[in-house]
């Protein structure tokens, strides 16, 4: 069984084709929701070894559910890769406040999707 990822993100195709192309390769198997609140619980119901998390989303912003996620004990451990369309410099950096392990833009091809989730596992020691 591969490792599990949380996927968090309102844009249902996207999501999908980021869960196809992961879990084609055999090393993820991948879990999606496209709300924030959802995402939360769903984190502390499965504990994933990383979470993508968009974000630009309705109802509660990324950075508010990474900022809830890491005052959790329950999923502090968790990383957290932010995802966005934005390249904003205040977005990046609120985000590395929360210890965010990565920020990725929009659109990313899945090779490199795949060696970013990898580098930040084998940072982590879970790869």
């Amino acid at each position: 069984m591969g490792k599990k990822i949380l996927m968090i993100d309102d844009e249902i195709n996207f999501c999908k084709l980021v869960k196809m192309n992961l879990e084609s390769t055999g090393d993820f198997t991948v879990e999606t929701v496209s709300d924030g609140k959802e995402g939360i619980k769903l984190a502390k119901k499965i504990k994933p070894d990383l979470i993508l998390l968009d974000v630009m989303m309705p109802g509660i912003s990324g950075i508010e559910v990474l900022e809830r996620l890491k005052k959790d004990r329950d999923t502090v451990a968790i990383p957290v890769a932010m995802l966005s369309i934005k390249r904003d410099e205040f977005i990046k950096f609120e985000a590395a406040q929360l210890y965010d392990e990565d920020y990725i833009t929009k659109p990313i091809d899945a090779p490199s999707l795949k060696a970013k989730i990898e580098e930040i596992l084998k940072r982590r020691g879970v790869w």
